[in-house]
Parts: C-alpha cells; structure tokens; sequence
C-alpha cells in the first residue's frame, strides 16, 4: 500500500503546477485521502465486511467530497483534481494514470444488475462535469471533454465531446467528427 501511496503522490506532484511537493500532496490534497481510505474500504468489501466497508466510503465523501465505492476497482495513479463531486460507482474499474476532474462521475443509468458502470482504461483524461454512465469502455489514452455525456464505448487514443458525447478520431490530415449511433452501428 505504500508503494501505491507514493506512486500516487508522484502522480499528482506530476500532473499539478500547484503541488510543491510530497507532504504537502500527502496532508492536503483530498484525492489521496479518499484512495487510502478507498483502499482500505476496499479489503473490507472483498472480505464481504460491506456494512465497514460503506461507513468508511461515506465518512470520505463527508471529508473530501469525492465518492469512491470501495467495490470499484482502481488502478494505480488515479488522479482526481479538485475532487469535490466526483463520483466512482460499484463496478467500474480504472485503469492506470487516470485523470478525472471536479463533478465528474462514472455511474450507472438505472437499476441493472451485475456489470453497470464504466471501464476506465489507462491514461484516459475526464474533464469536469463530465458522466460516464453505464457497463461502457473508454479506451486507452483516450479524453472526455468537459461536461459530456457519454453512453457509447469510446475508442482508444480519441475524445469525446458534447451532450451525448461524440467521438473525434485522430487522423493524420484533419480531425473526423462520428457520431455515435453512427460508431456503434458499424
């Protein structure tokens, strides 16, 4: 757990101008107090210890505003900045290096059962405000832009902007718009 606590702190120290340094990150940043108590609701909840494992969830939400079910799976280097309001669902699962900002959230769109949020690949940036609802991929490297609403899998090294969220596709010349219901059709 230490190694990932550092880790963490290095990501953080790396993707904020304003971070001076390691204990600063440690003592006042809310996004590495909510992923230690995060990880350790976690074995709680792994252990079927759910009631413990919810108080502890909910006593982080009420310090640092950031919401992180301790079901979910999390990958190393999580980095929420300005955290307040975000929100991490039961069964998502991210990725490494993940950047997610202020009143994002990867959540579900109603009452499923099993599989019902979001997979979060590696290196992915979610802007503020942004929703990530529902059992969908978002690949790896790819950006969600700020406030978007994304219901569709979104390919890996693209972004995806607007309510619903469409995807723009690198390409070596110019930038292609696809929408959506167009991407998932083919």
């Amino acid at each position: 757990m230490f190694k990932s606590i550092r880790y963490d702190i290095n990501r953080v120290l790396q993707n904020d101008p304003a971070a001076r340094n390691g204990l600063e990150v440690f003592l006042l940043y809310p996004c590495i107090h909510a992923l230690i108590w995060y990880r350790i609701a976690h074995v709680f909840y792994k252990h079927k210890m759910f009631f413990i494992a919810r108080l502890l969830s909910q006593i982080v939400r009420a310090f640092t505003g950031i919401e992180i079910h301790p079901g979910a799976t999390i990958g190393k280097g999580l980095f929420i900045d300005h955290g307040m309001g975000v929100v991490i669902g039961e069964t998502a699962e991210i990725g490494d290096n993940v950047v997610m900002y202020h009143g994002s959230t990867l959540g579900g769109t109603g009452k499923e059962t099993g599989k019902r949020h979001p997979t979060v690949g590696n290196n992915v940036f979610i802007g503020s405000g942004a929703k990530v609802l529902g059992p969908i991929k978002l690949g790896d490297g790819c950006k969600i832009g700020a406030n978007a609403v994304v219901l569709k899998d979104v390919p890996s090294n693209s972004t995806a902007v607007g309510i619903p969220a469409k995807v723009i596709l690198p390409s070596s010349k110019k930038e292609k718009v696809i929408d959506f219901n167009d991407y998932c059709n083919k």
